[in-house]
């Protein structure tokens, strides 16, 4: 094996480990898969070793592959960390940091909170990457990530810097023309909005003792601006964050007494490029401002 070997590609390596396939990796890299197919092939001609099954689904890693990760990994962190330590020290709180949100928190709590923050970080600007998928913060998809989950990661910090509470609720429009429901067992006798693929409804109405099925939902939706937007319309009785109901006065909450859960935010940042000047400046802001905000 030729131990001198280009560490620039590592990247195409990790993306490819990570993403299952070429394209996967091109992708998320920014770069073709004619290329991304070269550097695998270099990186493992260099090595001597192969690194990847090629199969008609994609790439499967060697036992080699598997065992490289780690050092790969650790490899990629260092360089992250000392790329960040030079950019600080020409700019301290000034540059770009990419910030991880689901669609709710990025189109209804986060707006009024960035607003906020570009008075005070002016320096600084925002990339904002909305998803309802896991930002994979050691592939530096984002610097910052808000999620309704703890990372298992060792190599991540995360913060609980507030709780999200929900409700349900339905337009007065609706209501106006279904009646309010008083009780919880009223629920079935309305037109409820939910989820398609997620089960959490439907375990939430079994823990109550309700027998309820996907039949007993007439709108299911896993977008949950979309599922919005049908409460809003007046399709039927839904589930948001009270965060969500409050930007429209014409939806209203509805049984109080319903035991839904509270949904925990933690703020996530990798452990090396914490301290960096510019993304500690956002870091700290968010977990002052976010909590205010709720």
């Amino acid at each position: 094996m030729n131990t001198s070997f280009d560490w620039s590609l590592l990247p195409t390596f990790l993306a490819a480990l990570e993403r299952g396939s070429l394209l996967g990796a091109a992708r998320q890299l920014g770069i073709s898969q004619p290329t991304a197919g070269r550097h695998i092939a270099d990186l493992e001609s260099q090595l001597g070793k192969v690194l990847f099954e090629r199969t008609g689904r994609g790439l499967r890693p060697t036992a080699l592959a598997l065992e490289l990760a780690g050092p790969a990994r650790a490899m990629q962190s260092g360089a992250l960390a000392l790329a960040e330590r030079l950019l600080d020290t020409q700019a301290q709180q000034a540059g770009t940091v990419r910030l991880s949100a689901s669609q709710p928190v990025a189109c209804y709590l986060l707006p009024p909170v960035l607003a906020r923050m570009r008075e005070a970080l002016p320096a600084i600007q925002i990339e904002l990457v909305v998803s309802n998928q896991v930002s994979n913060l050691l592939q530096r998809e984002a610097d910052i990530a808000l999620r309704m989950v703890q990372p298992a990661q060792a190599s991540l910090v995360a913060k609980r810097i507030a709780e999200v509470s929900l409700s349900a609720c339905a337009s007065t429009a609706y209501l106006a023309r279904r009646g309010t429901p008083a009780q919880p067992p009223d629920l079935l006798q309305h037109e409820l909005i939910g989820y398609d693929q997620q089960d959490d409804l439907l375990r939430g109405f079994a823990a109550m003792g309700f027998p309820v099925t996907k039949e007993h939902f007439s709108l299911r939706t896993d977008d949950l601006i979309a599922a919005w937007e049908a409460v809003r319309a007046g399709l039927g009785v839904g589930f948001a964050a009270d965060y969500t109901i409050d930007t429209d006065p014409a939806v209203q909450r509805l049984l109080p007494m319903l035991p839904l859960p509270r949904l925990p935010i933690w703020l996530t940042v990798h452990r090396e490029i914490r301290n960096s000047g510019r993304i500690r400046a956002v870091y700290d802001f968010l977990a002052q401002a976010i909590p205010l905000a709720l």
